[in-house]
């Protein structure tokens, strides 16, 4: 329900998420200083530009892509740390970001980045109006079927409440049963609150509803403002987001998922996308990039081109 100091912490995560300005289990309050977890703010050290071009990787590349030396991206901005504004409100920073952009030059290529939201990013690749998408893309079967993913980090499925809530962790679905539940828009949040919505029919309880809104901070104003009585977002995200608002705490993690690049079925970037990542791995820039967001418990061992999904 709506109280004063609800108000001011959705104040506080609107300008931390978006006016700067859409999958880790680290305590972010644990977080190495320096990182945005630990200060609170967009963390802007440089650790991609000493990154140097990986031939072998390059060779990877399909002929017309060398020659061009660009490669379209779309990126979904606004979810801390994964991608987000600097203060200028033009310059976008993350995990995503600085990730992509280290890829880039792995491969000796320039990205030519466009903004978009994270519902279209997915159906657009299809289309063929970008190369490859960011935007905390987790690997799902039924995504496997229409996209191909290069993994670089793993997070998944959490849950958070103001802090009047009752809920102390979700394990079933169940738990949510009656309640209003906020998530974002075309997510795999909401692809799984509506695939179980049946289990509180079942268990002859009132079904939770699903509001849906395509902006983070939107999200979070309906949890602070009672609207919605708990929020499922990425862990990373989550815990990100309840370290910059009063009110509010992380519940538990839900469902890990392994998070990639997301390009059209059948593209020939995946192979050299993939060696650029563990290239990456091995120079140490990975870990550079995972410390300098907070996010080091996300790192996975190596990347892969469309695993099945972590169940």
């Amino acid at each position: 329900m709506p109280r004063t100091r609800h108000s001011a912490a959705f104040a506080l995560i609107t300008v931390a998420a978006l006016a700067l300005t859409a999958c880790g289990s680290g305590d972010p309050a644990a977080a190495p200083a320096g990182t945005a977890a630990a200060k609170g703010r967009i963390p802007t050290t440089d650790v991609v530009s000493s990154v140097r071009k990986d031939e072998a990787a390059a060779k990877l590349l399909p002929a017309d892509v060398r020659a061009s030396g660009t490669f379209t991206i779309a990126s979904s901005i606004g979810n801390p740390p994964g991608a987000t504004y600097l203060e200028d409100g033009r310059t976008v920073a993350g995990t995503d970001i600085d990730v992509a952009d280290a890829v880039a030059r792995k491969l000796g290529l320039r990205p030519k980045r466009e903004v978009a939201s994270f519902e279209a990013i997915l159906p657009a690749l299809g289309s063929g109006k970008y190369d490859v998408g960011t935007g905390n893309f987790g690997v799902t079967d039924e995504r496997r079927r229409t996209i191909d993913f290069v993994t670089y980090i793993n997070d998944g499925q959490g849950f958070a409440v103001r802090d009047d809530s009752k809920l102390k962790k979700v394990t079933d679905l169940t738990q949510l049963c009656g309640l209003t539940v906020g998530t974002g828009a075309g997510t795999t949040f909401e692809v799984t609150l509506e695939e179980n919505r049946h289990l509180c029919s079942d268990a002859g309880k009132k079904p939770y509803e699903v509001k849906t809104y395509s902006d983070q901070g939107a999200i979070w104003g309906s949890l602070q403002q009672g609207r919605s009585d708990v929020v499922m977002s990425t862990i990373n995200g989550l815990r990100y987001a309840v370290e910059q608002q009063e009110g509010v705490r992380f519940l538990n993690e839900f469902k890990r998922l392994d998070v990639g690049f997301a390009f059209k079925k059948g593209t020939p970037l995946a192979p050299a996308f993939q060696a650029a990542v563990n290239g990456l791995k091995a120079d140490g820039t990975y870990d550079r990039i995972l410390k300098k967001w907070g996010i080091s418990a996300s790192a996975i061992r190596t990347s892969q081109i469309s695993p099945p999904e972590i169940k």
